[in-house]
């Protein structure tokens, strides 16, 4: 398992060099805004990448629109679930599916939303065939389409998944959205879909303590995934992706948070290696 961090997509391209002065030679590569998706971009980006000795693992692609982190306008504003913004969005992530396509990378990343858990519900089908549609498209370019854990519980992300049916999908295990949502253990969702995960980010918090807001994140380790046993659990599912540090907040702190996380994650993985 190798450590990594997250990496805005810039037009400056020293993103590569922050990633490197931390010790570390990959990142994902993530961006929300869709100017930027633009071949020669991509193409400088791979470039520079190299010129730093970072390996990209992923991009995470995000949509245009409007995106409202809780439970009150989250399930109206996120991923492919809201119907107003569906098919701009399924554009979006093609148009991203080529950029990585261009930047070399196996797969593209994305929250597609409060996704709908009552089979019989009337977007069910509607937002399963959307979802389909962009793997579909991503499988056709010879790439993954990987979903980001948070809005949905284990099992209904597990339904999705085989009711898609398609051979290059994958789960980026995000263990702190579990929790920050509400959603489910992330040691035992492992048991549901651990098969899946491609990719983890590296990212800690709390459970929500009030019916409308999301749980606190925290520094990786200090909250409620119990990293240690979950790394385990992960290296015992013969997991080999990558780890890619994930700290949602700005400034000094991030930077020493982000520091320190490293240095455990390689901690802990080099503890039950040996």
């Amino acid at each position: 398992m190798e450590v990594g961090v997250m990496s805005d997509l810039s037009e400056g391209l020293k993103n590569f060099d922050v990633v490197a002065d931390f010790g570390l030679s990959c990142c994902q590569l993530v961006s929300w805004n869709t100017q930027l998706c633009k071949l020669e971009l991509a193409r400088k980006s791979k470039k520079a990448a190299a010129d730093a000795g970072v390996r990209i693992t992923a991009f995470w692609a995000g949509v245009p629109g409007p995106a409202r982190w809780n439970f009150t306008e989250g399930p109206l504003t996120l991923g492919l679930v809201p119907p107003e913004f569906r098919w701009v969005r399924v554009e979006a992530l093609k148009r991203w599916a080529e950029f990585a396509v261009e930047l070399e990378v196996p797969a593209i990343i994305t929250h597609c939303g409060f996704l709908p858990e009552n089979m019989t519900d009337h977007e069910y089908l509607p937002v399963l065939l959307a979802i389909k549609d962009v793997a579909g498209y991503c499988k056709k370019l010879g790439i993954g389409f990987w979903f980001e854990t948070g809005q949905e519980t284990p099992v209904t992300l597990l339904r999705y998944i085989e009711e898609i049916g398609l051979d290059n999908l994958g789960i980026n295990l995000d263990p702190a959205n579990l929790i920050l949502y509400g959603r489910g253990n992330p040691v035992d969702a492992l048991d549901v879909f651990g098969k899946y995960v491609t990719c983890i980010h590296a990212k800690d918090g709390f459970y929500p303590t009030n019916g409308k807001s999301l749980g606190r994140e925290v520094r990786v380790g200090t909250g409620a995934v119990r990293f240690p046993e979950f790394l385990r659990k992960l290296h015992g599912l013969g997991y080999q992706g990558d780890l890619i540090i994930e700290r949602e907040i700005s400034g000094e702190q991030q930077r020493a948070d982000i520091a320190q996380t490293v240095e455990d994650l390689r901690g802990w993985v080099a503890g039950f290696k040996g």
